[in-house]
């Protein structure tokens, strides 16, 4: 390399998180437009964005050179002393070989883990241990030996050079920069270079970068602010320092009077020589003994027919024995034995599983009890998860009960090695909304603004997220807030800048890695900031680059409420229900269906799916499969046709006579995108590599690529004989359904789930509406609206109650004759761990109590027998608004006796407390004499507005009744009520709502005229209101908490929120 050249050693991307501002690929751009013929990352402590730069580069045909700029700690990694460890120093690490590139992820790992104190922090032990392969730069600003020149500790500063040229070597170089505007920078330069000189350690010029363009330094200390959460110095010095992305040209102007530092620029380069293997898979460690990998899942599937009860018939034969086949030249068998073994721990400790997307299409996964559906039964193919020309790997999504996945997380760590598991972690990055709010606080605007520029920009849809440049061109009231207001201009300027940077690390939803080794000899690990768990510094992608496969362990909600439900149908009726052999006809769950009773059942809640049902009436699963795939964009215009092809078949037709026999079973109507594909196979003679990038192209919705597979469709139609005036009608139906289609197999596996919970609701529905209450525990709303529909079914819904309550919300069961009676119990109880201040640990020890010795029969019983440090005052108000005392309450006056006499009852109960045990049975004190002891004076009773504000503010909603109940028959005339009418009327449009109003808030404007803020509520929902001042003055009397009321006006949106804008009101 000649010394003419120069290359950036010391460069900083957006992971430097809230510190530099640079993506990898401007940073790849800007070297590759100058001709610089290599670029190094070394971003602050983590090597989040190696791969990506690594492939980026490649790409780009400049060589990369993967480092890290990190941390030192100034004594060991394990000393987090505050004042004495807080200051660190800094090191740049760079590999030249894979070797190099290992010791890296040693470091970064451990740093993160083991030195982590405010920053990630190597010591002396590290470097010594995992110096192979690497090549050593000690910063200018940061490095040991320029802390000790700045503290004037001469001697300090010559042991560091010593010790990092003994551990390195001729791997060490010194770096020089060129900073004349920073004071003091020229001596400490000229103190490095002579210290260097001294110690036999080379020089090399870097310029440690963390914008592209000196005009971005402001832009960075601003991020510098989002980080600490400070305010940018309007007088800012730091934007005349310049850590810009220098050109060739400057550098050889900066460094001409040190060419030898420039020359060791080559030298590095020419060192660096990182080739990493990428997309090559690794599988966890799996041993069968006796057996390969391909005779486990061989002997694993033929088992799977009698478990299953299936006839091993010839043609079941072929098709295991093809797909097997598959697995094994793809070297995929050990993928799936680890995937069965993950879900064989799950199905022995009745944790419930069901798994989405293509996999279902696999007679192998069913045979082995991956998957739940019978891929035969519902015409699912193999080839659309699998085939032979695919060259993506297997990808396997198993949903878990959510409030068990961890369990099954936490038996992979113990089966497969705790270091050898990791969840994957993923980067928050600044999206169009938020970049606006952290730039605005960071630059010290007022709130207000920040947060009116943010509601102008759209909300985009996932995986296609809104910028401002396009929010800018398609917001005609952003474009002019843009031009005529300064504030908005620097704000939305500014965003630009940091929008889509990363800003903090997290964990992915579902992603884990299960390595055949410590993952640290594949990726670099650390701690998620948040939770703790170990986590990936790889997203996803980068991952699945470096070989290590993800395995998805999703937890979903409703299968924790069907396994609760199932569990409760066994504990109180002795009856065991396999949710995996359901009848699959039972007229009942269709009834039910039909009659558009869905609350609670998975996929099918919704307003719009009841409607289609009770339209519908489905009769077979086929019918809930084509719902849960056509209630979709795109597919949604294809239900009304379904339907009445169901009604009456004479109106089934097909474009082609061919296509009867991929919609035989969907009355003609294109249901999945399975549909689809094979349509394009049969018809148009694709392959399952060419189909499969068809889907893909229609998904992107590139419009060149879509001409393209036009084109290249309507050839293969017409070349296969299809009508020409066929073919683009057949084009328009297709066209739209490919990019938004459920395929077939994912819509049986949520199908069959969705049945699985209509069928519990129908036949259990006391228990099963139970475990949907509990399941949305904390969500008032959905309570509320949970409670109703329980209502409607007849099952009446109690307070909590210390001898009936469990923790969470318990069917009661009254005298019965026969199982047939118990199954239909109608009563449910709140849970004890329902009541707002009262925490878990004392509702725990009256259920144990209670189960112990049984029922209270007294209050003064109960106050005798709890002994937990945790019955105070507080506590004890609670149970007693809350109900849970009802039964023990004095007949006359009940709670209102109790909250009055409630010091009595806590001295009795200190008094008793103090009492010996066993004195009561030794002089014969009987539980009726100590009733006498705690006679209460006779209260008044409790009015039902007291009751209700007190279940209200204990339990989050009324119990015993409803404010609104005085006026249910005026509301019952109202088409929609607050849930729906918020969720079905568009905004702008005017409507009429009906509730309680709960709480109003009056403000004065600027103006000085009142306006009104309150929350409605009814039944189900609530909304806040907004009564502006001319309708507040008109009808002020009306809006008074605690008003029934019917409003006309109109939802907007506010702070994110609908919003009720109200027009006209009427008294109920």
């Amino acid at each position: 390399m000649s010394a003419r050249l120069f290359v950036h050693l010391h460069t900083h991307s957006h992971y430097s998180l809230l510190e530099a501002l640079p993506k990898i690929p401007d940073l790849i751009a800007a070297a590759t437009a100058d001709g610089q013929e290599a670029l190094a990352l070394t971003d602050s402590g983590n090597l989040y964005g190696a791969i990506e730069f690594y492939k980026g580069a490649k790409i780009a045909g400049i060589k990369p050179i993967i480092g890290v700029d990190f941390y030192v700690a100034p004594r060991t990694r394990f000393d987090k002393e505050h004042r004495v460890d807080d200051r660190h120093a800094r090191l740049v690490l760079l590999a030249k070989n894979k070797t190099g590139y290992h010791n890296l992820i040693q470091l970064v790992s451990k740093s993160h883990l083991e030195g982590f104190y405010y920053r990630p922090r190597l010591d002396r032990e590290l470097m010594e241990t995992y110096r192979d392969g690497l090549i050593a730069i000690l910063p200018l600003f940061g490095g040991e030996h320029a802390r000790h020149l700045k503290d004037n500790m001469k001697e300090k500063a010559e042991e560091a050079i010593s010790w990092y040229k003994k551990t390195y070597s001729e791997d060490l170089y010194a770096e020089i920069t060129h900073h004349p505007e920073i004071e003091d920078h020229e001596k400490l330069q000229k103190d490095i270079m002579a210290l260097a000189k001294k110690a036999g350690v080379p020089l090399v010029a870097a310029h440690d970068v963390y914008y592209l363009k000196q005009e971005d330094a402001l832009a960075r200390e601003m991020v510098n602010k989002i980080r600490t959460g400070g305010t940018l110095d309007r007088e800012f010095g730091g934007g005349t320092s310049d850590f810009s992305f220098i050109t060739q040209e400057q550098a050889r102007k900066f460094f001409e009077e040190a060419p030898e530092a420039l020359e060791n620029v080559g030298r590095i380069v020419d060192a660096c020589d990182l080739e990493l293997t990428l997309g090559s898979w690794v599988f966890p460690e799996i041993t069968i003994e006796g057996k390969s990998h391909d005779e486990a899942l061989r002997e694993l599937a033929y088992k799977g027919f009698e478990e299953r009860n299936l006839e091993e018939t010839p043609a079941m034969r072929e098709r295991v024995d093809y797909e097997l086949s598959v697995i094994a030249k793809k070297g995929y068998s050990p993928y799936f034995l680890v995937v069965s073994d993950l879900l064989r721990y799950a199905h022995e400790n009745g944790i419930l599983t069901n798994i989405r997307g293509s996999v279902a299409g696999s007679l192998v996964t069913y045979l082995s009890h991956i998957t739940n559906v019978n891929p035969i039964e519902y015409g699912l193919p193999f080839e659309r998860f699998l085939n032979p020309e695919r060259p993506s790997a297997p990808d396997i999504d198993m949903d878990f009960a959510d409030n068990r996945r961890d369990e099954v997380i936490d038996y992979a760590r113990k089966k497969y090695g705790e270091k050898n598991v990791a969840q994957i972690g993923t980067f928050g990055t600044m999206l169009a909304r938020a970049a606006v709010r952290d730039v605005t606080r960071a630059l010290g605007h007022s709130y207000g603004i920040g947060d009116k520029i943010a509601k102008m920009i759209p909300f985009g849809k996932q995986g296609f997220p809104v910028t401002i440049e396009s929010s800018l061109a398609e917001v005609p009231e952003l474009a002019d807030a843009y031009k005529k207001d300064p504030e908005a201009r620097e704000i939305l300027d500014m965003a630009r800048k940091v929008e889509g940077n990363a800003r903090h690390v997290g964990v992915h939803a579902a992603g884990v890695v299960i390595a055949p080794s410590p993952v640290t000899d594949f990726v670099p690990i650390q701690l998620d900031p948040k939770g703790g768990k170990v986590i990936t510094q790889y997203d996803m992608h980068a991952v699945e680059d470096a070989g290590l496969l993800k395995f998805d362990f999703l937890g979903l909600t409703n299968l924790s409420t069907l396994a609760d439900a199932r569990d409760r149908v066994r504990d109180r009726l002795s009856v065991s229900i396999d949710l995996d052999t359901v009848p699959l006809d039972d007229k009942k769950t269709y009834e039910m269906l039909s009659r558009g009773e869905t609350l609670g059942v998975f996929q099918l809640a919704s307003s719009g799916m009841t409607n289609y049902l009770q339209e519908l009436k489905p009769t077979v699963i086929h019918d809930i499969n084509a719902m849960v795939a056509l209630y979709r964009p795109g597919p949604l215009s294809s239900i009304p046709a379904y339907i009445e092809r169901k009604r009456n078949p004479s109106l089934v037709k097909y474009l082609d006579p061919r296509m009867e026999s991929i919609l035989k079973n969907s009355y003609g109507v294109i249901t999945y995108q399975d549909d689809v594909l094979e349509i394009a196979i049969q018809l148009a003679g694709y392959s399952w590599l060419e189909v499969d990038k068809f889907r893909k192209a229609m998904g992107k919705k590139i419009p060149a690529e879509m001409a393209a597979q036009r084109e290249k469709f309507t050839t293969g139609c017409l070349a296969r004989g299809m009508k020409k005036e066929v073919v683009p009608k057949l084009w328009e139906q297709i066209e739209t359904f490919a990019a938004y289609g459920f395929n077939r197999a994912h819509a049986a596996s949520y199908g069959n789930l969705a049945y699985k919970t209509a069928y519990m609701k129908a036949n259990y529905p006391v228990d099963y509406m139970a475990a949907v209450l509990t399941s949305d525990a904390g969500d008032v709303e959905k309570i509320a609206e949970v409670v109703n529909e329980c209502k409607r079914m007849g099952i009446s819904i109690l307070p909590p109650s210390v001898n009936e309550s469990r923790g969470t919300f318990t069917v009661v069961e009254k005298e019965r004759s026969d199982l047939a009676q118990a199954r239909f119990a109608t009563t449910i109880r709140f849970g004890l761990y329902s009541i707002k201040n009262f925490g878990t640990g004392i509702a725990d020890a009256i259920i144990a109590e209670q189960e112990a010795a049984g029922k209270f029969e007294t209050l003064a019983d109960f106050l005798a027998r709890i002994s937990d440090k945790n019955l105070n005052k507080k506590s004890l108000e609670a149970l007693i608004m809350s109900g849970s005392l009802d039964d023990l309450a004095p007949p006359v006056g009940g709670r209102k006796t109790l909250l009055t006499h409630i010091e009595s009852l806590l001295e009795y109960r200190r008094e008793h407390q103090k009492a010996p045990v066993g004195q009561d049975s030794l002089f014969g004190t009987s539980l009726s004499s100590r009733q006498a002891e705690l006679k209460l004076p006779e209260e008044k009773p409790a009015t039902l507005e007291e009751k209700l504000a007190w279940e209200k503010e204990l339990l989050g909603f009324y119990v015993s009744g409803h404010p609104l109940d005085r006026c249910k028959d005026a509301l019952a005339k109202q088409k929609y009520n607050i849930k729906q009418a918020k969720e079905g009327f568009p905004r702008g449009v005017e409507t009429v709502i009906g509730g309680y109003l709960e709480s109003t808030n009056a403000i004065l404007t600027k103006n000085g005229e009142r306006m009104l803020f309150g929350r409605l509520s009814d039944y189900v929902g609530a909304v806040e209101i907004v009564v502006f001042p001319r309708t507040l003055k008109e009808n002020e009397k009306l809006f008074s908490a605690g008003s029934c009321m019917m409003l006309k006006g109109k939802f907007s949106d506010r702070n994110g929120e609908a919003s009720f804008v109200v027009e006209r009101v009427k008294a109920l």
